[in-house]
């Protein structure tokens, strides 16, 4: 279904009256059956999200320098933590909706109906990154940067996914780009809001807030990459920036939310956590180190890679890449001392030269002087000076 447009011209007393109404219709279903299996539109979002975070920020971090694999390395951690703790943070600040009084437990496990909340996803996924950063020797803050924008970009496909399940939407509105939700229903004829099939009936029309967050995702996914390209950010000051951007962004969609959330003094809890959240990244920004990492800092292991699964593999090449290490410092210790042993050497040959040009230098001198000296005085052949004139002889 399209874009619905009602135009319904009216002739009263000779006068056209026209009233349209332009909405946003919500899918007629979030799930399709494939013989057994349910492709989820949700799952599916969050899939190519992921596929594509990984495509752009393994490209980026190519154009930084860094060695190709890593990143999908990294995220062999990274996406599996950033999963389990984006569901973590949902169930903790909607825990009535599976620990209430009509909640089922069991439902807070169905991560495919969905319900991921970012800042959960974030850390846990930062920690899932960090411990692949140390098993392949990568700077954290140089991966961060390089994956900032990409990590974004994947949040917008993700908002994708609550437009097909019909959910995080705002307040009802009357506005033209108004978003229809409809009423689903399952093959039994019941109420099921995730699961079933619209009817064509329209329950309400709300502010779309999932369209407002995707846009501005991708209003900061541009500004990133102008910004990086320009002023060439790093050491973990780009990721700083995507931080705070999108928290700007969400403490506004959360304004204009009316379900059901977890509240503190009245105020949404994700408005606190994107507020402090933002504060924190301001922060980093200032205080963290100026400029960019080298194509040298960027580079891991030259040895093997395996696997995230392969444990053994792991230890083995991390005690290579260790043995290594020593190797190539004591090579550098040598080299060193072989060059302070050459410029040493050198030296006293300089020295040495020196010494003896000033040597010569002086008995030239000496020789000379000496000739000097001899020029002056009187030879035996020579005859004595007579008596000067105008003196008389003496008389015997």
């Amino acid at each position: 279904m399209t874009l619905r447009v009602l135009a319904d011209s009216v002739l009263s007393n000779g006068a056209v009256t026209a009233d349209v109404l332009a909405y946003i219709p919500s899918p007629s279903q979030g799930v399709w059956q494939i013989g057994p299996f349910p492709l989820r539109a949700y799952a599916l979002c969050i899939i190519v999200g992921i596929v594509v975070a990984i495509w752009w920020g393994e490209r980026r971090w190519r154009e930084r320098g860094g060695q190709p694999g890593a990143i999908l390395d990294v995220a062999m951690f990274a996406v599996p933590f950033g999963l389990i703790g984006g569901r973590l943070y949902h169930v903790a600040t909607d825990w009535q909706k599976y620990f209430g009084a009509d909640g089922h437990p069991i439902d807070a496990l169905k991560i495919y109906q969905g319900g991921l909340g970012i800042w959960g996803a974030v850390f846990l996924g930062g920690v899932g990154a960090w411990i692949g950063c140390r098993v392949y020797r990568i700077p954290l803050p140089a991966l961060g940067d390089a994956v900032a924008p990409p990590i974004l970009l994947a949040q917008a496909i993700g908002r994708l996914g609550n437009y097909f399940n019909q959910e995080l939407y705002g307040r009802e509105t009357e506005l033209p780009w108004g978003l229809e939700i409809y009423l689903r229903f399952d093959d039994a004829g019941k109420l099921d809001p995730m699961n079933g099939v619209s009817t064509g009936v329209v329950d309400k029309v709300v502010h779309p807030t999932f369209l407002y967050e995707l846009l501005w995702n991708l209003l900061i996914v541009v500004l990133l990459v102008q910004i990086d390209k320009r002023y060439r950010i790093g050491h973990g000051r780009l990721f700083a920036l995507y931080v705070a951007g999108y928290c700007v962004g969400r403490f506004v969609v959360e304004l204009m939310r009316d379900d059901e959330a977890t509240k503190i003094a009245g105020i949404r809890i994700n408005s606190f956590t994107s507020a402090l959240v933002f504060l924190a990244a301001v922060a980093y920004f200032v205080f963290a180190t100026k400029g960019r990492e080298t194509a040298e800092q960027l580079q891991p292991s030259t040895g093997s890679r395996p696997w995230p699964w392969q444990i053994a593999a792991l230890r083995a090449a991390a005690a290579e890449q260790a043995a290594a290490t020593a190797g190539d410092a004591v090579a550098t210790d040598s080299d060193s001392d072989k060059d302070a042993e050459a410029a040493e050497a050198d030296d006293s040959e300089k020295a040495v030269g020196l010494e003896k040009s000033e040597r010569a230098t002086e008995l030239e001198k000496d020789t000379t002087s000496e000739q000097d000296t001899d020029s002056k005085e009187p030879t035996e052949s020579e005859p004595a000076a007579g008596p000067a004139e105008g003196t008389a002889p003496e008389k015997s």
